[in-house]
């Protein structure tokens, strides 16, 4: 938590903050046998709702808080240090809603609707990836398709990798118009008629998460609910509540640290007559974990912070080297903390064992790293050749 402290700068930060710690043991009771049976939270974001936090990323004129990018930064690396299936699962909710409401993506009516709907409950995402594309971040046509039928649409298709799926009340699912020639955006009830949870999900990673596919069979939903019918709405505008991702991943490494620290101020082998924490190489796994948090946490919450000023205009890759910057180092620091803890770390029961597990899947939470690189060496190239001429 002191590392952090810099960076907390309202009373409603630290007010939200402090709510969530609260929430700690509570919300670990369950992380091991829902780690181990592959069981989605529902507890812990049945009581984040309850709190009323997964209706803080609507606008206050939907009410909702309104919250800056950093607030939620912090707020999801507190979720991450306690919780890192709850964190990332809840997550994808908040930075749905706060890109909805803060680019008014869809009609006045459908906005007041579904605001209701959160402040009652609702959940939801967005189910993009596909067996078949990949993801959606690299350009491939969906093979949802929605065709016109009467007033409204008939969908079909399968979705893949859909976080919290048991517990969303609402899929925002993509899919080919071929009417329009457009990759159209649909809001569909959870309980509309064919669709359908199947569980596929069993991965090492996140594996409370439930991330599950979703079939799509000749569902019907009314013309109101094709909510994002121009892609130029979301293309090319920076999300900037996508950052959610990286606080996520940074929780993970904050709480592999402190296990670490923790362990070193109170392990004494009888071959010395100190606790480890004197030992010069165990203070360098130490500081080094330190260090690289420090810098960690630079750069996404002064991001963040650009973001809430409304700088987002002159970004070229900052908000994807946010997030390569977070889960790469975050590696790094489980790494080191698992070196200091030794081979115990690596028993079952052991936390240090599932923050390795669980921090590896933001490798492939998007943007992916050779993107991120790859956008960072073409604007370079571009910045020098326009100086050059």
């Amino acid at each position: 938590m002191s590392l952090m402290k810099p960076f907390i700068q309202t009373e409603r930060q630290q007010r939200w903050i402090d709510t969530l710690l609260e929430q700690k043991e509570t919300f670990q009771s369950h992380t091991k046998e829902n780690d181990a049976n592959g069981t989605f939270p529902h507890a812990n974001v049945q009581r984040l709702i309850d709190l009323g936090y997964t209706s803080l990323t609507l606008s206050e004129a939907y009410g909702g808080e309104n919250i800056t990018i950093s607030e939620l930064v912090s707020f999801q690396e507190t979720l991450g240090q306690i919780d890192s299936v709850t964190a990332l699962s809840v997550g994808w909710h908040m930075g749905v809603t706060g890109e909805v409401y803060a680019k008014k993506l869809w009609s006045d009516d459908m906005l007041a609707y579904f605001a209701n709907e959160v402040k009652h409950g609702a959940l939801t995402n967005r189910a993009l990836s596909e067996a078949k594309t990949g993801s959606p971040t690299r350009g491939g046509r969906p093979g949802t398709t929605a065709i016109r039928k009467g007033t409204g649409w008939l969908i079909d298709g399968r979705k893949s990798y859909t976080t919290m799926s048991p517990a969303l009340t609402h899929f925002l699912i993509t899919a080919w118009v071929e009417e329009l020639g457009v990759i159209g955006t649909f809001l569909v009830p959870k309980e509309t008629e064919g669709v359908e949870v199947i569980e596929t999900w069993d991965v090492m990673s996140m594996r409370a998460s439930e991330s599950h596919d979703v079939l799509f069979d000749q569902v019907f939903v009314e013309d109101e609910w094709f909510v994002e019918r121009d892609p130029a709405d979301r293309k090319g505008r920076p999300n900037p509540y996508s950052l959610h991702i990286a606080s996520c991943y940074m929780g993970i490494a904050q709480a592999a640290r402190d296990e670490a620290v923790q362990f070193a101020l109170t392990h004494q082998p009888n071959s010395i007559d100190t606790t480890i924490s004197e030992l010069p190489n165990v203070q360098q796994h130490i500081g080094e974990m330190d260090v690289t948090l420090t810098q960690m946490r630079h750069v996404l919450y002064g991001v963040a912070r650009l973001c809430d000023e409304g700088r987002m205009d002159t970004f070229t890759n900052e908000m994807a080297v946010a997030k390569y910057t977070v889960t790469n180092g975050a590696l790094k620091i489980v790494d080191h903390a698992m070196r200091l803890v030794g081979g115990q770390s690596l028993r079952m029961d052991h936390p240090l064992q599932q923050h390795y597990r669980d921090v590896r899947a933001g490798l492939h939470n998007p943007p992916m790293d050779e993107m991120t690189i790859l956008n960072a060496a073409q604007a370079a190239l571009k910045d020098m050749k326009e100086q050059m001429n």
